[in-house]
C-alpha cells in the first residue's frame, strides 16, 4: 500500500471519529450537565467541611462508595491481581529480554 493512501485513510478515520464525537457531544447537551454536577459536588464538599485531601493517618485511602458498599474485598483482590501481574511482567521481561518472539538473551 502506498504511503499517501495510508496517511489519507488515517486522516479520514480521524475526521470521521472527530465528527462522531462532536455529534455525540452536542446531542447529549454538551458539557452543561457535567458542569452542573461538578459544581454541585464542589459546593457540597465545601459545605460539609474541608478535611485534608489525603489522610494517611486513617489507613488506606479508598473512595467512599467502595468502602461503604462493602466492596473492599473485591477492591483488594483487583489491586493484588494488578500488583502480581506487574511484578510478573517485570520478571518476564528481565529474564527473557522482552515480549517479542525470537531468541532469549543470555546473561
Amino acid at each position: 500500500m502506498q504511503r499517501w493512501k495510508q496517511y489519507g485513510g488515517l486522516a479520514g478515520l480521524f475526521v470521521a471519529f472527530l465528527a462522531a464525537g462532536y455529534w455525540g457531544f452536542t446531542a447529549t447537551g454538551g458539557a452543561l450537565p457535567w458542569a452542573k454536577r461538578s459544581a454541585q459536588a464542589l459546593q457540597r464538599g465545601v459545605q460539609e467541611g474541608g478535611g485534608s485531601l489525603v489522610d494517611f493517618g486513617r489507613g488506606i485511602v479508598v473512595a467512599g462508595p467502595i468502602r461503604k458498599g462493602g466492596l473492599m474485598l473485591e477492591f483488594g483482590a483487583i489491586v493484588l491481581v494488578l500488583v502480581v501481574l506487574g511484578i510478573g511482567m517485570y520478571v518476564y521481561v528481565d529474564r527473557y529480554g522482552g515480549f517479542e518472539g525470537g531468541q532469549r538473551s543470555a546473561r
